[in-house]
């Protein structure tokens, strides 16, 4: 994938994810309303359910909960905070330094034995999802 693409893709996915949150945050109801289309055809939570309300948790300061709820909550508040940033300061300065990171953390991501332990991390996360009644 070429630099451009790459921060095209991620910007968009970052605000659209934000947006979102935004929206969820300010949402006059508050009712169980499943975004994920897994949950809605199967009735089984994915290993990503509850990320939304895990985000809101850590944004009220509530972090056990927020681990309690879904873990990747954190990892995905990270990366939705510190890739727009990355990626217009690289954009402000002309540089490629996320694209370089990228390419290196991919490269260490194919090898077996870390892929495996990220594919078990989730398959843990989806059982606890299950487990919970998400």
């Amino acid at each position: 994938m070429t630099k451009n693409k790459l921060y095209s893709v991620l910007l968009i996915a970052c605000l659209a994810g934000i947006g979102y949150l935004f929206y969820q945050i300010n949402s006059v109801k508050k009712e169980e309303f499943y975004v994920c289309l897994f949950k809605n055809v199967t009735g089984f939570p994915c290993p990503s359910c509850g990320t939304t309300r895990a985000i809101m948790l850590l944004l009220n300061g509530e972090f056990v909960k927020s681990m309690q709820l879904n873990p990747f909550g954190i990892v995905v508040e990270l990366l939705m905070g510190a890739i727009p940033l990355w990626i217009l300061a690289d954009i402000i300065l002309k540089k490629d330094t996320f694209y370089y990171w990228y390419k290196k953390i991919e490269t260490v991501i194919r090898k077996p034995i870390f892929a495996t332990i990220l594919i078990l991390i989730v398959v843990l996360n989806w059982i606890w999802n299950i487990y919970k009644h998400l």
